[in-house]
C-alpha cells in the first residue's frame, strides 16, 4: 500500500478527497428551488465537494439567474453571498482537476455574476485556460474567446493565439454556431485573406444550421460589420433567417439587427416593415425606462406620425427617471427622427446638462451635434460643454480623441481655441490618418469663418495650421502602398478642405494603386469617385474592365455603386456597350429582390447614360412596385424621401421623352406643380443682369422670357424665339416686373412646344451653368446637365449652354 502511494501520489490524492459517488449530492443540487437551498448544501458539504460538484453548483446558480426579472440586483446579492465566495475559493483550490469544459464554463458564469477581471479566481481560470488552449475543442474555445471579449481583450496575445488556432484548424471546423462566436471575438486581429477564408467557410456551413438559429445569423452579421464588409450573399441568407423567425424576435434582437444593418448600409425593405410592425406591437408592453428607451431608439426613426406621438408622450412622462446614457440615446434618436418637440428636447437637454461631467469625449460630440441639429439654444449648457471639451483637450494624447474634441468645440455657437489647443493639435499631426486630418481641417475652417465674421486676430495661426495639415496629408498619400487601407481612410472624407487641397493627390494615389482594384473593392472605389465629381478616365476604365472580367463575383446589389460614377460624370468607357450590357444582364434575375429605393436610383442612373432596359422599367413602372415604394417612403427621413420622389419623377420624364415606344404614362404633374409652386420667387442679382443684357441685345423685355417652365417641368434660365431669318420674335403677352419671376401658367403641359411656333421659327434655350454642372477637374458636362440638354432638344429647343465662372 505504501509502495502504491509512492508510485501514484496524484491518484491517491484524488481518491482521498473524492466521495465514492458524486451522484447523491448532485441530485440534491438539481432539486434545489432557489439559491439559498443551494448555498446551504455548499456550506454543509464544502469539505468534500469535488470539481464536478463545483461545476454543477455554478451551472445551477446561472440557471436561477436567467429566470430573474430584476437581474442586476440579484447579481449583486449572489456575488456578495458568503457561500458564493466559498464556491470561488474551493474552485481556486481544485483548478487543476477541472475538466476543460467545466473550467471555461466556470469562467463564463463568474463573469456573468460580474466578478472583476482582477479577481484571483478569474485570473487563475484565464491562466489555466491559456495553458490548455491547444487541446480545447471548438465549442470550449469559442466560449473562452467570448469570455476574453467580455474582458475587452480583443487585441491581447491570448486572442491572437486563438485566431492562430482557428486559422490552423479552419478546414476541420464543422460547427457554425461555435465558429460564429470565434469570428466575432477575433475579428479585430485577422488579415483580409483570413477574413475572406472565414466568409467562404461560413457560406459552406450556412445550410448546416437550423433555420431558427437567429443568434448565429446575428453573429455572422456582426462579424461582417466588424470587418466592414457588406457581403451581400451572406447578408441575404441571414436576413431570410431573421424574417422566417419574425414572431420570435424580441426587442433586443430587432434593435441589434437594425443597428448592424445601418452600419453595413444594407437595406432590407421586408425586414424594416416587419421590424416596424413588431416594435409597434411592443409599445404597450414596456413601462420601465431601460426597455422603453431601447424601443424608442429602434422604432422612432421608422414610426409613423401616430406612433411617434405615442413614443414621445411616453418618454416625456418617464424623462425624470432616465439615466445619463438613456438620455443620450433618446437625444440621438430624436436627431434621427428630425424631432421638433421643443418640450421634450428641453427636458432631455436638462438631463444631459446635469450629467455632462460623466460623458466621454465622443459622447460630448454626439450631444453637441444633436443639440445644434435640433436648434436647441442654451447659453449655460453650451458654456459648460465648451469648458468640458477644453479640459479634456488639455490632457488627451490620442489623435482620434483630440480630433473629436476639436470638432465638437468648432460646432459650438462661439467656438474658440487658444494657443494651447492649437499646440495640442500640432503635436499629434504626425500620428493622424487622413480621416483625423480632415476632421481637424474642417474644424479649423469653421474657426476661420467665425473669426472672419467677428474680425478676430487668430486667423494667421489657423492658416499656418491648415498648411501643416496639407503637408501631413500629402505625405500620407504619397507613402500609401495599400489600396484597401487607403479606402478605409477615404471612406468618410468630405468637405471643402479635402476637395480643394487633397483631391488631386488622392486621385493620383488611386491611379498609382489601381492594379489592386478587384471584385471585392471595386464598388467601394466607385462609390468614392462618385462623391468627388473628379473625372479620372484611367480609374473609370479600370473599374469597367474589372466588372467585365469578374462580374460573376460581384453581387447584383453592388451594381448601382459601380454604375454611379459613370452616370454622374457622364463618361462612356471604351467598352461601353459590353460594360453596361454586362451590368444590366447581371441584374435581371434580381430585379424583384432589389430594394425599391435602389431600383429607382439604378433606373435613373442608367437613364442619364441613355440606357433604358425594358425589364428594369417594367419592374419599376407598375402598380405593385409603386405601392411598395410608397410604403417604404413613409419610413424615410424627409430629405431622403424627397430625393427618391425627385429621382422617380426624373426617370419617368426621361422614359416619356426618350422612349415613348414603351408607352409608360407621365404621372408626375401634381407632384411637379407642388414642388415648383414652392420655388417661385425673385431673380437673384446675376439673373437680373443677364436678363437686362439679353433684353438689350434682343430688342426689349418682350423678346425674352426668364425661368421658363417647359412641358415635363424642366426649367430654362432664359428663352427666346428666332424666326426663319434668325431674328427675335416678341411674345404676345409678356408682363414682367424686374426682379420678379413671371407667373407660371399650368395647363396641358405635355405638349411639344415646337408645334406652336410659326413656320421656320425655333425656340432658343439659354442655360447659364454654374461650376457644379461640370466635372471638378475639367470642363466636361456632368450626367444630369447632359440629359437635360437632350430633353430640351427633343422638346424642340436649340440649346445654348454657357458656363458661369
Amino acid at each position: 500500500m505504501l509502495r502504491l502511494r509512492a508510485v501514484c501520489p496524484f491518484s491517491w490524492r484524488m481518491f482521498q478527497f473524492r466521495p465514492y459517488s458524486c451522484e447523491p449530492l448532485i441530485s440534491q443540487m438539481n432539486k434545489c428551488t432557489d439559491e439559498e437551498q443551494l448555498f446551504d448544501l455548499i456550506e454543509k458539504n464544502k469539505a468534500i465537494l469535488s470539481e464536478k460538484q463545483l461545476g454543477c453548483g455554478f451551472n445551477i446558480l446561472w440557471q436561477f439567474q436567467k429566470q430573474k426579472t430584476s437581474s442586476l440586483k440579484n447579481v449583486e446579492c449572489i456575488r456578495n453571498h458568503p457561500q458564493f465566495l466559498t464556491l470561488l475559493n474551493l474552485t481556486t483550490s481544485k483548478m487543476e482537476f477541472l475538466k476543460d469544459s467545466t473550467l471555461v464554463n466556470v469562467l463564463y458564469i463568474t463573469q456573468k455574476f460580474a466578478v472583476e477581471a482582477h479577481d484571483p479566481l478569474v485570473e487563475a481560470l484565464v491562466t489555466e485556460a491559456w495553458r490548455r488552449m491547444e487541446r480545447f475543442d471548438i465549442d470550449v474555445l469559442s466560449k473562452f474567446s467570448s469570455c476574453l471579449a467580455d474582458q475587452h481583450l480583443y487585441f491581447s496575445p491570448l486572442m491572437g493565439k486563438i485566431a492562430d488556432i482557428v486559422n490552423r484548424n479552419l478546414e476541420t471546423i464543422q460547427d457554425l454556431r461555435s465558429l460564429s462566436v470565434l469570428m466575432v471575438s477575433i475579428s479585430s486581429l485577422i488579415s483580409q485573406r483570413f477574413q475572406e477564408q472565414l466568409v467562404n467557410k461560413t457560406e459552406l456551413l450556412f445550410d448546416s444550421i437550423d433555420s431558427s438559429q437567429v443568434i448565429t445569423a446575428r453573429r455572422i452579421v456582426q462579424f461582417l460589420r466588424n470587418i466592414k464588409y457588406s457581403y451581400y450573399p451572406l447578408l441575404e441568407r441571414c436576413n431570410k433567417v431573421f424574417l422566417s423567425n419574425a414572431n420570435h424576435l424580441d426587442l433586443e434582437s430587432i434593435s441589434k439587427i437594425l443597428t448592424l444593418y445601418h452600419s453595413l448600409q444594407f437595406h432590407s425593405f421586408e425586414f424594416i416593415i416587419m421590424a416596424k410592425k413588431r416594435l409597434t406591437e411592443m409599445i404597450p408592453l414596456f413601462s420601465q425606462p431601460a426597455s422603453f428607451v431601447k424601443l424608442f431608439v429602434a422604432l422612432g426613426p421608422l414610426a409613423g406620425p401616430e406612433e411617434k406621438k405615442q413614443l414621445k408622450s411616453t418618454i416625456l412622462l418617464m424623462s425624470e427617471e432616465l439615466t445619463s446614457q438613456q438620455a443620450l440615446a433618446v437625444m440621438g434618436a430624436m436627431e434621427e427622427m428630425e424631432s421638433r418637440n421643443s418640450h421634450l428636447i428641453k427636458r432631455i437637454a436638462s438631463i444631459l446638462h446635469k450629467n455632462l461631467d460623466n460623458y466621454k469625449p465622443v459622447e460630448l460630440l454626439k450631444i453637441t451635434q444633436a443639440l445644434i441639429f435640433l436648434h436647441f439654444r442654451s447659453k449655460e449648457l453650451f458654456v459648460k460643454l465648451q469648458e468640458l471639451l477644453l479640459s479634456y483637450l488639455k490632457i488627451s494624447v490620442i489623435p482620434s480623441e483630440i480630433c473629436i474634441l476639436v470638432c465638437a468645440i468648432s460646432m459650438l455657437p462661439s467656438p474658440h481655441l487658444d494657443e494651447a489647443g492649437i499646440s495640442r493639435i500640432e503635436a499629434v499631426l504626425p500620428q493622424c490618418d487622413l480621416s483625423d486630418l480632415n476632421g481637424f481641417a474642417t474644424s479649423v475652417l469653421r474657426w476661420i469663418e467665425y473669426d472672419h465674421m467677428y474680425l478676430d486676430s487668430n486667423t494667421g495661426k489657423q492658416l499656418k495650421l491648415l498648411q501643416k495639415l496639407d503637408h501631413y496629408a500629402h505625405q500620407r498619400l504619397q507613402n500609401c502602398n495599400d489600396l484597401n487601407l487607403l479606402w478605409e481612410e477615404l471612406r468618410s472624407l468630405k468637405g471643402d478642405w479635402f476637395a480643394d487641397s487633397l483631391l488631386e493627390e488622392t486621385v493620383a494615389t488611386l491611379q498609382r494603386l489601381m492594379d489592386e482594384i478587384n471584385y471585392i473593392n471595386v464598388a467601394r472605389i466607385a462609390s468614392f469617385i462618385s462623391r468627388t465629381n473628379y473625372l479620372s478616365t484611367l480609374l473609370l476604365d479600370r473599374i469597367a474592365s474589372v466588372v467585365i472580367q469578374q462580374i460573376e463575383k460581384i453581387h447584383p446589389f453592388a451594381v448601382l455603386a459601380v454604375i454611379l460614377p459613370f452616370s454622374i460624370l457622364n463618361y462612356d468607357p471604351p467598352q461601353r456597350d459590353e460594360f453596361f450590357g454586362t451590368c444590366i444582364q447581371h441584374l435581371n434575375s434580381y430585379l424583384g429582390l432589389l430594394d425599391p429605393l435602389k431600383l429607382v436610383f439604378l433606373g435613373f442612373s442608367l437613364a442619364t447614360l441613355q440606357y433604358f432596359p425594358e425589364d428594369l422599367l417594367k419592374a419599376i413602372f407598375n402598380i405593385k412596385f409603386l405601392a411598395r415604394l410608397d410604403s417604404q417612403l413613409e419610413l424615410l427621413c424627409s430629405s431622403l424621401n424627397m430625393r427618391v420622389q425627385f429621382r422617380l419623377m426624373e426617370l419617368n420624364r426621361a422614359v416619356c421623352l426618350e422612349c415613348p415606344e414603351y408607352q409608360i404614362p407621365w404621372f408626375h404633374d401634381r407632384f411637379c406643380q407642388q414642388q415648383y409652386n414652392k420655388d417661385i420667387g425673385s431673380m437673384n442679382g446675376a439673373q437680373q443682369q443677364i436678363y437686362k443684357m439679353l433684353a438689350e441685345v434682343l430688342g426689349g423685355i418682350n423678346f425674352v422670357k426668364a425661368s421658363v417652365l417647359t412641358p415635363y417641368y424642366h426649367t430654362i434660365g432664359f428663352e427666346c424665339i428666332l424666326d426663319k431669318r434668325k431674328k427675335p420674335l416678341p411674345y404676345e403677352s409678356h408682363n414682367i416686373t424686374l426682379g420678379k419671376l413671371p407667373e407660371m401658367h399650368w395647363g396641358s403641359n405635355t405638349q411639344i412646344v415646337g408645334s406652336r411656333l410659326p413656320p421656320g421659327a425655333e425656340r432658343i434655350a439659354l442655360e447659364f451653368l454654374d461650376p457644379r454642372a461640370f466635372c471638378r477637374n475639367i470642363p466636361h458636362l456632368k450626367g444630369k446637365s447632359a440629359m437635360k440638354k437632350r430633353h430640351l432638344e427633343i422638346l424642340g429647343y436649340r440649346v445654348i449652354q454657357m458656363a458661369l465662372s
